[in-house]
């Protein structure tokens, strides 16, 4: 396990590394140029295409039925539902592994998800040459390296800043931390909020006994539901932002989001005061003398403002493209990507040593965080294009079954809780354009829906938002919450048992309760 001084560059290192094998695709690309093919003619923008009149990916007779817009094959509407078989087996090992063999899987889970990775890339890569390697690429560059910078760059700014003082876990000074992380969530993003407080709020709780609960609603309420309010907030809704909704719309789900954390805060705050009067052990004794609380590492929260501001700015400017390895990424995005690794290195240079050990910072949960997604992020591809694929993919019986604003907030969140919620938000974003204003370009349509049909929306984005919370590998900073507790000492439920014990005990019944309130 690494400290912060004896691995501080390791996750830097491994993004050369990624970007290293990303190189090599074009061995293959050079011998598909005697068949004229190259990865440039499977180039296509980092966004999702869709018919101007439908949203879907409309087929224009049997020539164009796998032609994607710029000339590139689409995949979704030919891959068999079994493609996503390795997802499976990928999010089965994530979830058996550490119940049946721990000690292999702490050592070897960067093995397990090449593994799963592999099994995916090797025949996809054989049956579809260029595309398929066009595919992996984009996702590689365009989702998953951004998305590990990100979390790295948060993970080591909110690193650097420590509570001191004496701080205890009674049940009202924890519903009180999960209700400011909950506000802070929407406007410096579900990673920043959670990783800001996680350390403080165990290190407050380090004396009571069953500590489990209290991180699962963590995950809840900081690193998913307080998200909803702006499009800084959760990636879904700044994908929506990105396609015309305005900035401050998303406040439209200010009732619904303190709905569910309203019901999980009053859960909460019973099942804690519980736990604490069955407990044994109160407040030590030698901390009966209090100490005043005090930050230290504040310079850290300039860092902070910097990775949102470079977040935010990404989606406000338009500075071009530039084609790396085929894959169109706009020069704002590389900018950013650039400044938030620049915030994260300042970050560590102007940080004492002392304040991240006294932090019980370690690159560990990002590591690990790195190493399951990037085969997550591999394994979904068949996913990610049967479902942007729309009705014609093998998904079309569920797409065609959403009608109504009930059926868009369970079927976006049900798949955003397993699935990536940015493309998933996309495509049911696409459908209600393409169900309720086909034939209307977007520019136009979105105001409309923004209006005329605003319980369709909400529900797109409550889903895409709220569900997030269903599993583990639902949102970012699921993941990296659990690492760190378990870090800490605090033993967390396996995949499984997250969500039978919590998921469908507390976290859906808050969620039928939103469905009756808003949307029937």
């Amino acid at each position: 396990m690494s400290t912060p001084g004896r691995r501080p560059i390791v996750f830097l290192l491994w993004l050369v590394v990624i970007l290293f094998i990303l190189a090599q695709p074009a061995v293959l690309v050079a011998s598909d140029q005697q068949q004229n093919i190259s990865i440039d003619d499977f180039a296509v923008d980092s966004s999702l295409e869709s018919h101007p009149a439908t949203g879907h990916m409309e087929p224009e007779g049997e020539a164009t039925l796998h032609e994607g817009a710029h000339g590139h094959v689409d995949l979704g509407p030919i891959l068999p539902l079994w493609s996503c078989v390795p997802f499976a087996c990928m999010l089965l090992s994530i979830a058996l592994f550490p119940l049946l063999a721990p000690e292999f899987w702490h050592h070897h889970f960067g093995k397990v998800s090449g593994f799963w990775a592999a099994t995916m890339a090797v025949p996809f890569l054989f049956v579809y040459k260029g595309t398929a390697m066009y595919e992996i690429i984009h996702i590689l560059l365009a989702d998953y390296v951004p998305f590990i910078i990100l979390l790295w760059s948060l993970y080591t700014v909110s690193g650097g800043i420590l509570l001191k003082g004496s701080l205890r876990g009674t049940p009202l000074v924890n519903v009180a931390i999960l209700a400011l992380g909950t506000l802070l969530a929407s406007w410096m993003g579900t990673t920043g909020a959670a990783m800001l407080l996680i350390r403080p709020f165990l290190r407050a709780n380090n004396y009571r006994k069953n500590r489990t609960f209290m991180v699962v609603f963590f995950i809840f309420l900081v690193a998913n539901v307080g998200g909803s309010l702006t499009p800084l907030g959760d990636p879904p809704l700044f994908l929506g932002f990105l396609h015309g909704v305005s900035f401050f719309w998303t406040m439209h789900i200010l009732p619904h989001m303190l709905t569910v954390a309203g019901l999980l805060l009053a859960v909460y705050f019973f099942l804690d005061r519980y736990h604490f009067h069955r407990e044994a052990r109160r407040v030590p004794a030698d901390e009966a003398e209090k100490t005043p609380l005090k930050l230290v590492g504040i310079h850290n929260f300039v860092f902070l403002a910097g990775i949102i501001g470079a977040v935010l700015m990404s989606g406000m400017v338009d500075w071009g493209h530039v084609n790396v390895l085929g894959v169109h990424r706009g020069i704002q995005d590389w900018v950013r990507d650039g400044f938030l690794i620049a915030m994260g290195l300042f970050s560590m240079v102007t940080t004492s040593l002392e304040i991240r050990e006294d932090n019980d910072f370690t690159w560990f949960p990002i590591i690990e965080v790195a190493y399951l997604f990037v085969g997550i992020f591999i394994t979904m591809i068949p996913c990610l294009l049967i479902l942007k694929a729309g009705a014609h993919g093998h998904l079309a019986f569920l797409i065609n079954a959403v009608k109504v604003p009930v059926h868009y907030f369970w079927i976006t969140g049900a798949l955003s809780g397993f699935l990536d919620n940015a493309p998933t938000y996309l495509t049911f974003f696409n459908t209600a354009l393409g169900s309720h204003y086909p034939g209307i370009a977007e520019a136009q349509a979105v105001p409309l829906l923004m209006t005329e049909k605003i319980l369709y929306l909400e529900a797109i984005s409550a889903g895409a938002v709220f569900f997030g919370a269903c599993s583990y590998i639902g949102n970012a900073p699921n993941f990296m919450v659990r690492s760190i507790a378990e870090e800490a000492g605090t033993p967390m439920p396996s995949f499984f048992g997250y969500i039978l014990k919590y998921t469908l005990v507390f976290l859906l019944p808050a969620f039928a309760v939103v469905t009756f309130i808003f949307f029937f």
